[in-house]
């Protein structure tokens, strides 16, 4: 019965054999790609480029939503638009900036919400409520709550986002003209504040199906987020204006551009969202409803921005600045892919290239780095070591000169080593956020189109690594003095964000003054105090727990009982000197990326190459390490055993130059106006530039650890 079974078998697969050869003879064959040679590549590339110079003489725009813009947009940006380390394939701009987020479908004349954001200003970074300016008050509508992008979480209020529907109406593909909102009266002691928001160069965000609003213009080829609250008459003008004087724009024009394929999804997709102000004076009736006629607003005539009928801001015969505001919409159809409805926003950024420069710069100091490392370890140490080793009387080891004098010593535990492991610890701490939230940028896991998610998560993981503080911490402060665990774990607790909480405490009060949006309310206080308390405290005590109960670091020499007389030191080993130079190396390996963090923080560009930044913070956190170590054994050779300290601040001097730079760019990229906006800049960036220190100089410290645990270990000592 098996033989038959096997012949069955045997029949069966000739069978199959035979008529897939049949098939494979009447089909078409598979056309294989072909490899384009290099030469015809460069070929099609000059071609390109030839044809980019062209339309761009000729004319053509890049941000408008016609063929020739979204061809240019698809030619200058095609190097964002690949993934891939060894072989690259072009993808989309959105699974780029917004990896895993999909696009909604809306039905015709659905109702569609209009979020209102933040009033900011590029001159002050002090940015307000959008229902704070004398605008109509806001729907009753709760679907903005209902959609998980404009829920609330920590870091969208630190940053004051408070997301509330528009008060315009919209219907998904219905257009209509100039239509009548509300009226709302302003009182002469309001005036003042409306103007400074006008010469302070505010401008209003808003969002639609989490696109924010774009005022494009075909003629000088730019596109800006938001749109300003109003603008002031040029110093000469030949129109007629007074110089300097202030007009509103109480009307827009929305233009949302859409797309419809049935063959591929059901329902309409929005892929532009734009918006065009006005300032016209309306004329206002004495008995005002939203279904009252307008003469300057009746839906047929053409409202436009005309010298002769501008708003000006100036109190009437009552004292009182009355406002009509209006608004239409157009829907317009476009071929637009939702997937390319973000390239518009990155028109003018800077190149990927340039970021990729910026790791090539720091990966060649830390190939300069190591070279100097591998010099010190390879000729340098192998001969000392050698020598020492070969040493048999006492005459000889009398004659000893450079770092093994120092023998005895070298793990002496320094002054103030509570303070030294609280830094350390701290160090590691922030290092760790930072790494996992690089991670969880890179993997998908952070939304960036939802608002504060970033900031989020780099809190509750900075939070949740309070375990690596407190054994880090604690393990350093048992091998300098364990008798003081108990002031350590405290302080290692307390310290930085006691320290980030004071000060962040002291701006918001100005900023509660200000009336700012970003004036943290009292319940986001007490969550913040709660995390720290509840959460960050436990955890770090956690870790403490586990460090000393841990093994005691072992080191190859033990210290004498009297401390060595340190010789006169040479000027490079100056200790504002070797912090001078010292962190300059680190920094440098971080200074060209630093300039897109920047521009992302404080001039809203966006910034979305988490994965060079990591690469970024793997070249900095290595270049901290062999910069300390080749400081310490400098200083060991000078015969100076202080090393613990210097090896922290040589490396933390990097957080130094952070601050120096913020200078810089504060005079001369920004240009904010008044007290208040320059101590909110200069606030902010002392924050990051002390943090930014301290994970430089815990690295270091813990390096030069590791490094004279190894050299001493390798000699011979009696």
């Amino acid at each position: 019965m098996t033989m038959y079974k096997m012949k069955a078998a045997l029949l069966l697969f000739l069978t199959l054999f035979v008529a897939c050869s049949e098939a494979g003879k009447h089909s078409k064959p598979a056309v294989r790609a072909k490899r384009i040679p290099r030469a015809e590549k460069r070929k099609i590339e000059k071609e390109k480029l030839d044809k980019y110079i062209s339309m761009r003489k000729q004319g053509f725009d890049e941000v408008s939503n016609t063929k020739s813009a979204a061809e240019l947009r698809e030619y200058r940006l095609r190097k964002k638009k690949m993934k891939g380390i060894i072989h690259k394939k072009p993808v989309s701009l959105s699974s780029v900036l917004f990896p895993g987020v999909s696009p909604e479908q809306y039905s015709e004349s659905e109702e569609i919400v209009m979020v209102a954001d933040l009033v900011d200003s590029p001159q002050t970074q002090v940015p307000y409520e959008y229902y704070d300016l004398p605008v109509c008050k806001a729907p009753k509508m709760d679907e903005i709550k209902k959609n998980k992008f404009y829920r609330k979480n920590l870091g969208a209020r630190l940053q004051g986002h408070e997301l509330k529907p528009a008060p315009y109406k919209l219907n998904v593909k219905k257009s209509h003209g100039c239509q009548p909102l509300c009226v709302v009266s302003v009182k002469s002691s309001k005036l003042a504040r409306l103007k400074k928001l006008v010469a302070r160069l505010y401008h209003v965000q808003m969002s639609l199906d989490q696109l924010p609003v774009l005022m494009r213009n075909k003629e000088l080829n730019y596109a800006a987020r938001g749109y300003p609250v109003g603008f002031l008459a040029p110093p000469a003008t030949s129109s007629g204006l007074k110089s300097d004087e202030s007009y509103l724009y109480n009307h827009l024009k929305f233009t949302i551009t859409y797309r419809e394929a049935p063959s591929e999804f059901e329902g309409v997709r929005i892929t532009g969202f734009d918006v065009h102000p006005v300032s016209i004076d309306h004329k206002i009736p004495e008995k005002f409803s939203p279904t009252s006629k307008v003469e300057t607003c009746s839906g047929k005539k053409d409202v436009g921005n005309y010298p002769d009928s501008y708003l000006k801001i100036r109190t009437d015969k009552s004292g009182q600045f009355n406002v009509l505001y209006s608004y239409e919409v157009e829907w317009v159809e476009s071929d637009l892919a939702w997937s390319d409805r973000w390239d518009v926003y990155l028109v003018g950024s800077p190149d990927d290239e340039i970021h990729l420069f910026a790791v090539v710069n720091s990966f060649m100091i830390v190939l300069f780095l190591t070279g100097a490392i591998g010099t010190i370890m390879v000729r340098a140490l192998r001969r000392d070591i050698a020598g020492y080793n070969e040493m048999h009387t006492l005459e000889e080891a009398q004659e000893e000169t450079g770092w093994k004098l120092v023998h005895g010593d070298v793990f002496r535990p320094p002054r103030h080593s509570v303070f030294l492991s609280v830094a350390v610890g701290t160090g590691a701490q922030l290092a760790t956020a930072l790494f996992l939230t690089l991670m969880c940028s890179i993997l998908g896991w952070l939304n960036p189109m939802r608002k504060g998610a970033a900031l989020t998560a780099i809190i509750l993981l900075y939070v949740l690594s309070g375990t690596v503080a407190g054994y880090v911490s604690s393990r350093l402060c048992k091998f300098c003095d364990g008798k003081a665990w108990k002031k350590n774990s405290i302080y290692t607790a307390a310290g930085l964000p006691g320290l980030l909480a004071g000060m962040f405490s002291f701006l918001n009060i100005f900023l509660t003054f200000a009336g700012a949006a970003t004036a943290v309310s009292f319940l986001t206080i007490i969550v913040l105090l709660l995390l720290w308390i509840c959460v960050s405290t436990p955890l770090v005590l956690l870790g403490a727990f586990l460090g000393l109960h841990s093994k005691e670091i072992e080191v190859p020499t033990k210290i004498n009982q009297i401390a060595r007389v340190v010789p006169p030191q040479p000027i490079h080993l100056n200790p504002i000197a070797s912090i001078l130079y010292g962190g300059l190396l680190p920094f440098g390996a971080v200074c060209i990326e630093l300039a897109f963090i920047m521009g992302a923080l404080w001039l809203h560009q966006i910034y979305y190459v988490m994965g060079f930044l990591m690469a970024v913070l793997i070249i900095v956190i290595i270049t901290c390490a062999e910069v300390s170590m080749v400081m310490t054994y400098l200083r060991l050779c000078s015969e100076d055993h202080r090393w613990w300290w210097p090896s922290f601040f040589n490396c933390a001097g990097a957080g130094f130059y952070m601050w120096l730079y913020s200078l810089w760019f504060l005079t001369d990229q920004l240009d904010l106006v008044g007290f208040l906006p320059i101590s909110v800049y200069m606030t902010y960036m002392s924050m990051i530039s002390i943090c930014f220190g301290i994970l430089c100089g815990g690295v270091g410290t813990v390096a030069s650890f590791w490094f004279n645990r190894i050299i001493y270990g390798s000699v011979k000592i009696d």
